[in-house]
């Protein structure tokens, strides 16, 4: 019996060793249908390519434009979805419970690596193969877009998790990706990395490129000012941001590069509801913008989505609309209006949102009703897709409103029709009132008063008008009106203008968090919105109580942790974000 079990596992070993051999056979042949590293460095044209190939390379787990941490970390929207444990995003909206955990958080930094890669190697091969394949010129024009894309996904990055590696093309060619530790370079140090990636952008670039989708200097410029005004301010931890450590010299900056961008082809688009219709999305206000488009439009199959708000469409509208990204109580109070100036001491003291054909005392700034949906409203002007309070997926946890400017109209067909819903909508890395902002706030820290003044007038003269357009049918309930000369007598009257300015024009456009952080208040803010947001109500139905337990710690909360699997995969390599 023992002979023959030895004579079987002997046998069964040789066959074993035998298909070893079989196997290393068959593995030496060169794999078909797989483009071979070395001759995809030799055609730099296409490594550019496919390093702009990752701007839109999102998914609902890990969106590009942040929206789950810049709007739902704020007072400006609630998660939403069929409840809290819908997605890992609720951590991200009560702060207390945020851990580095989160898989969400895991995939947005691995993605963003993914395309910081990609940017390495283009630039690798545009070094040995770009003069001999593109020419001097075109090889010089194409490394400074690189360094511009590599510049937009580190600033991601940086905003994001702070204390991250500097992984760049010199390490990619060396091999050290697992040596390289995210605390070699301070959080100044990283900044200038990334200012410099802009500089060489700036230095290298044409001011329009004949190639829709390719950046340019102007917005090389644009994205220099933001990076000046986010380090302006201080370090980001509310222990050392905020008015007193306002740093003159990086306001100076932002008022250079942004005269750059006022002083370009880009400007205002004439009516503000436009700006979220596809048909304008690559309008005088883009100045550089992540590329969508319908499958009717490039003939594929189903287009080249936004997949990062494939969650945010209206439940009822769509057939995939999952009803995630819900503006906040707090958020329609603030398009408040008396006598056409925001209520700004006052706005959140009652609860009130207009109800269509009953206008009463209260009136609003027009942009509430190009941003938030709301029962008895047309859904983005289409009287025949008037939402109701059926189309709330959870009103007892997420209330009735909805978001409209991440998604088009309704009447003009679904992008993806399958079990998901996207959305061709282009999504905005810099437009042109967002810059002037930037301008206006940078103008009032240096006391040029006056002209930040002139700026924002003219961005709340654009929302008066964008009224008869679109929603004429809400023309009685709004009321909006100029900043008089007695609102900008002083920095402080002229910040607190600057800063709702910012809000109303910019609500559920992934930035909210990053300018309370920015401002140093971000503590203040939020907890005392959750305090007030936990009561909302509308017509009876409760919702939002979530927010009891909610809290933002300072000095840990303004930036999110480095992810548990970062940390551990080479343990050692990479220290924690304070406070986690």
């Amino acid at each position: 019996m023992k002979t023959s079990l030895k004579s079987i596992i002997f046998g069964i070993s040789a066959a074993m060793l035998a298909g070893c051999n079989a196997f290393d056979d068959f593995i030496e042949i060169q794999p078909t249908g797989v483009i071979d590293e070395s001759v995809a460095m030799e055609s730099p044209e296409e490594m550019v390519t496919a390093a702009y190939a990752m701007l839109g390379d999102c998914w609902y787990t890990y969106p590009f434009n942040l929206w789950p941490y810049a709007d739902l970390g704020s007072d400006d929207c609630l998660k939403g979805g069929s409840g809290t444990t819908d997605t890992g995003y609720h951590p991200m909206e009560i702060w207390s419970t945020l851990t580095s955990t989160p898989g969400e958080l895991d995939e947005l930094w691995y993605r963003l690596y993914c395309a910081i890669s990609r940017c390495n190697r283009a630039l690798l091969s545009l070094r040995d193969y770009g003069t001999e394949k593109l020419g001097a010129d075109v090889a010089a024009q194409r490394t400074a877009e690189v360094k511009f894309l590599r510049g937009h996904f580190y600033f991601k990055l940086l905003t994001m998790f702070r204390q991250i590696p500097w992984i760049d093309e010199n390490v990619l060619e060396n091999g050290t990706h697992e040596s390289t530790r995210n605390d070699e370079f301070s959080y100044d140090e990283l900044w200038q990395k990334v200012i410099d990636d802009f500089t060489d952008a700036y230095n290298g670039l044409p001011e329009t490129q004949s190639d829709g989708g390719r950046t340019n200097k102007i917005a090389a410029a644009g994205y220099l000012a933001k990076c000046y005004l986010y380090i302006a301010w201080g370090d980001g931890y509310e222990a050392n941001t905020g008015e007193a450590y306002i740093n003159s010299d990086y306001m100076r900056k932002v008022d250079t590069y942004t005269a750059v961008v006022r002083n370009s082809s880009y400007g205002y688009l004439e009516d503000f509801g436009d700006i979220f219709l596809p048909d304008y999305k690559n309008s005088q206000e883009s100045i550089f913008a992540v590329q969508t488009s319908q499958y009717t439009e490039d003939n594929t199959t189903y287009g080249r989505a936004n997949w990062s708000n494939m969650l945010n469409g209206v439940w009822g509208i769509w057939s995939c609309g999952w009803d995630f990204h819900k503006p906040s109580q707090n958020l329609v109070n603030a398009f408040k209006t008396s006598d056409g100036l925001p209520m700004m001491d006052t706005y959140n003291d009652e609860i009130a949102y207009p109800i269509n054909g009953s206008p009463t005392s209260q009136k609003w700034d027009p942009r509430l009703f190009h941003t938030v949906g709301m029962p008895t409203f047309p859904y983005k002007y289409e009287e025949e897709y008037t939402l109701t309070k059926d189309n709330s997926r959870t009103p007892n946890t997420y209330g009735y409103y909805t978001s409209m400017k991440d998604v088009p109209q309704r009447s003009q067909g679904e992008t993806y029709n399958g079990s998901w819903q996207a959305f061709a909508m282009n999504d905005y890395v810099l437009r042109y009132t967002d810059v002037m902002l930037m301008r206006a706030e940078a103008l009032i820290e240096l006391n040029e008063l006056a002209e930040a003044r002139t700026i924002i007038n003219e961005i709340r003269q654009r929302a008066a008008n964008s009224i008869s357009k679109h929603i004429s049918y809400a023309a009685d309930q709004c009321s909006i009106s100029l900043y008089p000369e007695s609102y900008f007598a002083d920095k402080a009257k002229a910040r607190q203008c600057l800063r709702w300015e910012r809000r109303i024009e910019l609500s559920m456009e992934s930035s909210r968090f990053f300018d309370l952080r920015r401002w140093g208040i971000a503590s203040e803010t939020l907890n005392a919105y959750f305090q007030s947001e936990k009561n909302s109500t509308y017509d009876g139905q409760s919702y939002a109580q979530y927010y009891g337990d909610a809290y933002f710690t300072p000095n840990k909360n303004e930036f999110y942790p480095v992810p548990y699997n970062q940390l551990y995969y080479v343990p050692g390599l990479y220290v924690q974000n304070q406070g986690y």
